[in-house]
């Protein structure tokens, strides 16, 4: 594999560690990219492909699961956390968090590179999910400003004429914008259109008047 394919971030302080981490991993044709403290790892610029973080707990600048709360809100691969001291209340903390593996030293090659291919996994996901979204966002703000107002009110169930009559339109209208939504929406149904108001995180309108008026 070569980095276009993903890579995976050391960051530990022991430099016969990132060496042999790397090597292994070089043996099983992965690329890797060492750090000896997480400042370096934080401020560095980092290749846009799937990723694995390799993450020591004992840090001199910072200890790795107070790093891992910190980047938590960031777009940051998913952890493998590697450690020499290693209890059970920090691994109950990293894998609570999110980290997809607590080994400790010595742990076999084949746990790590098991954990590894599982975290570059999650992360191509994730990737794929967040332009999925972006994707999804797009054609929302490309809607009217009166098919925005059409969308909540048809995937919250209300029918064309109570939809109408919370807008004041005529349902011809009414039918109208919500052609336009689904179209726009690239909506194959009306349950994939509400799938896709659930990832945009609209809220669900109900009728105000629960009315007949056209």
């Amino acid at each position: 594999m070569t980095m276009d394919n993903h890579i995976v971030f050391i960051v530990d302080d022991d430099a016969r560690i990132r060496e042999a981490l790397g090597e292994l991993l070089a043996s099983h044709g992965m690329c890797a990219i060492a750090f000896g403290s997480a400042g370096d790892y934080v401020s560095a610029e980092k290749p846009d492909v799937p990723a694995c973080l390799i993450l020591d707990v004992e840090l001199p600048d910072i200890n790795g699961l107070d790093l891992q709360r910190q980047i938590a809100e960031g777009n940051h691969p998913p952890i493998v956390f590697v450690t020499g001291h290693g209890d059970i209340p920090s691994s109950v903390r990293a894998i609570k968090h999110g980290a997809v593996d607590f080994l400790t030293k010595p742990f076999s090659d084949a746990d790590l590179m098991v954990a590894i291919h599982t975290a570059i996994a999650q992360d191509r996901e994730k990737r794929s999910e967040r332009a999925e979204l972006g994707v999804l966002r797009q054609r929302y703000l490309e809607l009217t400003p009166r098919e925005r107002e059409v969308l909540p009110l048809v995937v919250s169930g209300l029918l064309n004429k109570q939809a109408a009559a919370e807008l004041r339109i005529s349902e011809v209208t009414l039918e109208i914008h919500r052609r336009n939504v689904m179209q726009k929406m690239m909506a194959a149904s009306l349950a994939d259109l509400v799938r896709i108001a659930e990832r945009l995180e609209i809220p669900i309108t109900h009728s105000r008047r629960g009315g007949n008026r056209a």
